[in-house]
């Protein structure tokens, strides 16, 4: 495996502890067509994806260029009480297409304005597995109606409660769920450390 190939799979196998939902259909089921990671510019992965839609259609290639995915996912942070949301690329500059890979497209994709290259060699872009087709789209699937917060909270961190029954009280983490996306927070409560469990949402880093 190249150095090329071994940059995209780390950067998905980062994401290895996301549970594949894809659908029971198989993502490759039109003869020829596989799944390839393109380079862009990072910040430029819609405009990409734009580019490469508008001639699919000009040129009439829907039958040699199909979906055209950007790894996102919608996050939040909290800052000074305030919620603000956001869509995130989870693989910066990268974007994924299934399609048929030949000279004419493969030419076509490469010159566009902000693509850098698709992964594999030059002359040859590397399919993707199926495990990192189903990792990816499954986690893209997964957060559509999900939101997750950006701020990496952490056992020990000093957090000042923004809302609810606490609302306003000061507390240090002792425990985090990604999962679930919840804490358990030791605060003050009569005098005695309490442990109380609280939404992501709920919590602010102190000083944040």
């Amino acid at each position: 495996m190249n150095e090329e190939q071994n940059i995209e799979s780390n950067l998905i196998e980062d994401n290895k502890e996301v549970i594949s939902k894809t659908s029971d259909e198989n993502p490759e089921e039109k003869p020829g067509f596989k799944w390839y990671a393109l380079r862009t510019y990072t910040g430029h992965e819609q405009k990409v994806k734009l580019s490469i839609e508008a001639e699919v259609k000009r040129l009439k290639l829907q039958d040699k260029i199909g979906e055209i995915i950007i790894p996102q996912e919608t996050v939040f942070e909290v800052r000074g009480g305030k919620r603000r949301t956001k869509v995130k690329n989870f693989l910066p500059g990268y974007i994924v297409i299934n399609m048929v890979m030949d000279k004419k497209n493969h030419e076509l994709i490469s010159n566009m304005p902000s693509v850098v290259s698709f992964v594999g060699t030059k002359k040859e872009p590397t399919p993707l597995q199926k495990h990192e087709v189903d990792r990816i789209i499954g986690r893209v699937e997964e957060r559509k109606s999900i939101e997750t917060i950006e701020t990496a909270f952490q056992i020990g961190d000093p957090v000042k409660v923004i809302d609810g029954p606490f609302n306003t009280f000061n507390g240090t983490i002792k425990e985090v769920n990604y999962e679930k996306q919840k804490v358990k927070v030791e605060v003050g409560i009569l005098g005695r450390k309490t442990p109380v469990e609280l939404d992501f949402r709920q919590i602010e880093l102190e000083n944040h």
